[in-house]
């Protein structure tokens, strides 16, 4: 990696995508995104306001337009929402422009991570159960398999374990 390239992470709720992110895009001294910050930023809301307000599929839109946007830097570190995948031009960006790392987690673990968060939109409006998890991760684990450049397990190590795989990944590869 001379030249600085662009790291996308996707993975379901609860993977660790921001945090990691954060730590990563430090370590490499690269520009860090979060694509819900940045609706939030520019929407003045939290992320399941919008949600709420516009729909699914409005704010599919929106996310997949802050996507394109962001994806159009150089040097970054991107942490998507966990359902940005479902667009094909979203995933046909991220795989042009970027190295796409998929943050693998359990079903187990999504639940423990997200069990007190009242910022994920899908949680607050269906019953966060594991039937519901499962299924998303039915229709969602095989968009984000392939679309992924490298498949990183988080359910077992820290983050900073995780940022030291990936970049271990990343520079070996």
């Amino acid at each position: 990696m001379a030249e600085k390239r662009n790291i996308f992470l996707i993975g379901p709720m609860g993977a660790g995508k921001s945090t990691i992110g954060r730590l990563l895009s430090q370590k490499l001294h690269m520009e860090f995104f979060d694509s819900d910050y940045e609706i939030e930023k520019r929407t003045g809301a939290d992320i399941s306001w919008v949600f709420d307000v516009e729909g699914e599929d409005k704010f599919r839109i929106r996310e997949e337009n802050i996507i394109k946007e962001i994806t159009e830097k150089q040097g970054i570190v991107l942490a998507t929402g966990g359902g940005s995948i479902q667009s094909k031009k979203t995933r046909n960006r991220l795989s042009a422009r970027g190295l796409v790392v998929y943050l693998e987690t359990t079903i187990d673990k999504q639940l423990d991570r997200t069990k007190k968060d009242r910022n994920r939109p899908l949680l607050l409006t269906k019953n966060p159960s594991r039937l519901f998890l499962e299924n998303l991760a039915k229709e969602r684990n095989p968009l984000y398999t392939e679309i992924a450049d490298f498949i990183i397990k988080t359910n077992s190590y820290s983050a900073k374990i995780v940022v030291n795989n990936i970049i271990n990944t990343l520079f070996n590869n």
